[in-house]
């Protein structure tokens, strides 16, 4: 048994300690927003934060975890969806499958959190998650709309 702090509150899990969270987050919680795909961290769909890190949940074992990690799933990102990311990726229809968005959205909010005004060459050295359908223009665009919506700047660059 484990205990672990997932999205603000303790949880009792009964699981080999070889687990990778993300089957943790996904089978012994229903956190599925957390997304499988590559297994090998790779391709970035199952991006979590552990300590305010993005980081690719399939490959960390539980028992690299204690309960004073902190570990925060999309679905805890914000209570209402009211992240400015996720108001960006909406209001710029930023996915398109959609599958890998929220690995994406993980990576990106670790990236605003370190560096609140990113560059284009800043979002591409640490925005590694992988797109099949390619969305990446838009996602670098949701990214720099999300930095306008935390400073209170509105599409047409006005505040409020």
């Amino acid at each position: 048994m484990a205990k672990l702090k997932i999205n603000g509150k303790l949880v009792d899990i009964v699981v080999d300690g070889s687990t990778p969270l993300l089957w943790v987050l996904r089978e012994q919680l229903g956190l599925t927003g957390t997304k499988y795909s590559c297994g090998v961290g790779i391709c970035g769909a199952c991006t979590v934060h552990v300590n305010e890190e993005a980081v690719r949940s399939c490959v960390v074992p539980v028992s690299a975890l204690s309960v004073s990690t902190e570990v925060v799933t999309i679905e805890g990102l914000s209570p209402d969806n009211s992240h400015p990311l996720q108001k960006a990726w909406k209001e710029l229809d930023v996915p398109q499958c959609g599958y890998c968005q929220p690995g994406m959205i993980m990576t990106a909010a670790a990236l605003l959190k370190s560096n609140p005004d990113p560059s284009d060459a800043d979002i591409d050295a640490n925005v590694t998650n992988i797109c099949r359908c390619g969305t990446f223009n838009r996602v670098r665009r949701g990214i720099h709309l999300a930095t306008q919506i935390n400073k209170g700047v509105n599409k047409r660059g006005r505040s409020g």
